[in-house]
Order: C-alpha cells, then sequence, then structure tokens
C-alpha cells in the first residue's frame, strides 16, 4: 500500500468518523418535532388572547346598545314632562353609547377575523404536524435500515467500500435536508398567519372629521324626530276623544 493511499483512508476514517458523532439526523428530526409542537401550544395561546378578547367585546357591546336604549326612554320620558332640556342631555348620550357600540363593533369584527384565521392556522399546523411525524417515523426506519446495510457491506472485507461511504454521506446529507425542509415550512406557516392587528381606529384624520360633522347634527335630528312622534301621538288620542264625544251625542 503507497503512502498517499494509507493517509488518504486515514483521512477518509476520520471525516466519517466526525461526520457520525456531529449530528444524529434521528436526533435532529425528534428536536424539529418538538419545536412544531411548541408552535402549536403558542398558537393556542394567542387563540385563547383572541376569542376571550371577542368575549370581552361583545359584553362591552351589550352594555353600550343597553345605555342607548335607557337614554331614549329618558328623553321620552323628559319630552312627556315638558323638560326638553333634559331631553336633549339624554339624547346626546344616546348618541355618545351608540358611538362607542359602533367603535366596540368594528373592533369585534376585526377579533372575530382574527380568531377565525388562528383557527384554520391551528388545524392546518396540526395537520401539518401529524404529517412531519408520519414521515419522521418513515425516514428513521429508512435510516436505521441503511445504516444495517452499511454495516453489512463494511463487513465484506472491504468490497465496494468507497461506494458504502459515499451512499451513506449522501443519505445524511438528504436526511439533513428533507429536516430542514420540513422547518422551513413550519417557520412559514407561522409567518403566514400574520401578527395580530391593533383593534383600535385606523380612521384617516380626513374620516374622522367627516364622521364628526355628520354626528354633530344627531341630537338635534333625533330630538326633532321625538318631538314629532310624540305630538303625532297626541294629535292622534285628541282625535280619538273627539270622535268618541261625537258618538256619545
Amino acid at each position: 500500500m503507497s503512502l498517499f493511499k494509507h493517509a488518504s483512508e486515514i483521512l477518509q476514517a476520520r471525516i466519517n468518523h466526525f461526520l457520525n458523532n456531529a449530528e444524529d439526523p434521528s436526533e435532529t428530526l425528534d428536536l424539529s418535532y418538538e419545536k412544531m409542537l411548541s408552535s402549536l401550544q403558542e398558537t393556542k395561546r394567542h387563540l385563547a388572547d383572541v376569542v376571550t378578547e371577542k368575549i370581552s367585546l361583545e359584553s362591552q357591546m351589550n352594555d353600550a346598545q343597553k345605555a342607548a336604549d335607557r337614554a331614549e326612554a329618558d328623553a321620552r320620558t323628559a319630552l312627556a314632562a315638558n323638560r326638553e332640556d333634559l331631553a336633549k342631555a339624554e339624547l346626546a348620550q344616546k348618541q355618545t353609547a351608540l358611538e362607542k357600540l359602533q367603535s366596540l363593533k368594528d373592533a369585534h369584527d376585526q377579533i372575530s377575523a382574527q380568531a377565525d384565521k388562528l383557527t384554520d392556522y391551528e388545524r392546518k399546523l396540526q395537520d401539518r404536524i401529524e404529517q412531519f411525524r408520519n414521515q419522521k417515523e418513515v425516514m428513521k426506519g429508512e435510516m436505521l435500515a441503511a445504516k444495517s446495510e452499511v454495516a453489512a457491506g463494511e463487513s465484506l472485507a472491504g468490497i465496494g467500500k468507497g461506494m458504502d461511504d459515499a451512499g451513506e454521506a449522501l443519505r445524511r446529507a438528504q436526511d439533513r435536508t428533507r429536516q430542514m425542509q420540513a422547518k422551513a415550512q413550519a417557520v412559514d406557516g407561522l409567518m403566514a398567519s400574520g401578527a395580530l392587528a391593533d383593534p383600535l381606529d385606523t380612521r384617516s384624520q380626513t374620516d374622522r372629521e367627516m364622521d364628526k360633522l355628520r354626528e354633530s347634527g344627531g341630537v338635534d335630528a333625533d330630538l326633532a324626530r321625538l318631538k314629532a312622534e310624540m305630538a303625532k301621538s297626541s294629535t292622534s288620542a285628541a282625535a280619538a276623544d273627539q270622535d268618541s264625544d261625537s258618538g256619545s251625542q
């Protein structure tokens, strides 16, 4: 055996020893699976937070609607007592409650969309994790079989030793590539879900000013409507009493 060939075989043996001990593909696959499970748990926590916020907004919406209805009823009572000033104050409170209700509805719509998105993402992530788990077990079985084949080939007095080494290196590289692809898919899925949007007011300055202009006349218009309804009700009652008196005569 030449000195060059002997040195080459020693170098190759050291390289194979380094590669075999530097990374265990089976452990890497198991670690990737554990990280995917952690991502799923994090998604579940985000979903629970979003659903909690959604329920809280629904409760606030209910309170705002009740406040608007109560203010309307109080305004009617005040007008019946000829207290137009109190009626107008109550209608102003009603407008405030309705504005709050609309703001809560807008936030609720955004939160609902986020909850639906996270629910869909959670389901897809669970499916992907299950697929990865199945693939992981298959690949681990294949690696074990390949390792057994390599061991059997090495026992054949060195026949085909160079090809066996090359094939093992190729399988190792393929296993690492598949593992990285699975991790990349998991990361892409997390990024596709997007950050939770801020449910605060996102209107432009122009839109806010226009809404303010539209709302400024709301109280007066609402007061005129109530007065007209009550005047009509009084007229109808007076007409009914007159018809009753005529019938008696």
